[in-house]
């Protein structure tokens, strides 16, 4: 029943506390070999820049350990910030991957800085920005394609290679994008559940068929936290509640350890908009979460869902992974 809707997974290498970047980062390939022996279609990182508690800032370089260690699963970014590069540097970048991993490499863009404002600035110091993404779209796609446009500038390695590109958002503005140039899409439901809905209509209303697809691809990312039970995965995502916390307070550091009772660390009307922020998370007993994943991709007609998994206890985490899965493929 499940096999037409595939399960990826999306991780920032959190850096946890009392652990370093190498460790966070050592984690991350664990992590990429675990889900890949459970079954999962794709492992995606993201890039974030000036964040004491993401170590994937250095994208494309993460995605090729990930890939040199993995066999199968497709890596990929979820995102890249396009806006923050030179189409050409990532064309090159990505080829490169492609290169080394045929078949296995996606590149998911986004138009955001995956940052702070000051710490923006100091990447895009060639005066990008947001309002820019769709014109450096299509000067990436054309570094990739068979014969180059820009006979005078290249992308070696690149051109010619067949690097699937995804439009990632978080709002409608992607959707439409993707919708219009007939691209997959994927939404950061994780962080932004009531444009779900929104982003989805608007994309399936705007596709067009296209040398890359035919009919409409979405891809919804969720947070999901399975454990034995639904009382000891609530208590697991107490660390991805105090993430979630940290930035509203404009405090992030690094992930916290799980807690017993949220309630001694948020005020009420902090909880409301924790919540609020998270209110298309699925965490429970494993089968029940995956239950509820396949109703939801199935309402949403959603080809693929990617669980962002934030637990502080790294067994825990992978735990989860395969809670899932074995879950997923038993319905």
């Amino acid at each position: 029943m499940t096999k037409q809707i595939k399960l990826s997974a999306l991780n920032l290498a959190p850096v946890r506390k009392g652990k370093t970047v190498r460790e966070a980062l050592q984690h991350t390939i664990r992590s990429a070999k675990a889900v890949e022996s459970f079954g999962y279609h794709r492992f995606w990182v993201a890039e974030h820049h000036n964040m004491e508690g993401v170590a994937s800032s250095a994208t494309a370089v993460l995605i090729g350990q990930l890939a040199q260690e993995t066999t199968q699963i497709r890596i990929g970014s979820g995102g890249i910030m396009l806006p923050n590069h030179a189409p050409l540097i990532i064309a090159e970048q990505f080829g490169t991957l492609a290169a080394l991993h045929p078949n296995r490499i996606d590149l998911g863009l986004g138009r955001a800085p995956g940052t702070d404002q000051l710490t923006a600035q100091a990447l895009r110091r060639h005066g990008q920005k947001a309002e820019d993404f769709p014109s450096l779209v299509e000067e990436l796609r054309h570094y990739f394609k068979p014969v180059s446009s820009r006979p005078h500038v290249r992308a070696i390695p690149g051109e010619g290679e067949e690097v699937p590109i995804w439009l990632l958002g978080s709002s409608g503005y992607s959707a439409q994008m993707a919708g219009e140039l007939g691209l997959p899409f994927a939404f950061a439901g994780h962080f932004s559940p009531k444009q779900i809905v929104p982003a989805l209509n608007l994309y399936y209303d705007t596709f067009k068929p296209s040398a890359v697809l035919s009919e409409p691809y979405s891809m919804i990312a969720v947070n999901a936290i399975a454990a034995e039970t639904e009382a000891e995965a609530h208590v697991l995502a107490s660390s991805l509640y105090q993430q979630f916390l940290s930035m509203i307070r404009n405090q992030r550091g690094t992930l916290q350890p799980a807690v017993e009772n949220m309630d001694d660390i948020w005020t009420p009307h902090e909880e409301q908009l924790v919540m609020e922020q998270l209110s298309g998370s699925f965490i429970g007993e494993a089968n029940k979460v995956a239950q509820q994943l396949y109703d939801f991709a199935v309402n949403l007609h959603v080809n693929e869902i990617m669980l962002q998994t934030t637990i502080f206890d790294e067994e825990k985490q992978i735990d989860s992974y395969n809670r899932i899965m074995s879950a997923w493929q038993a319905l």
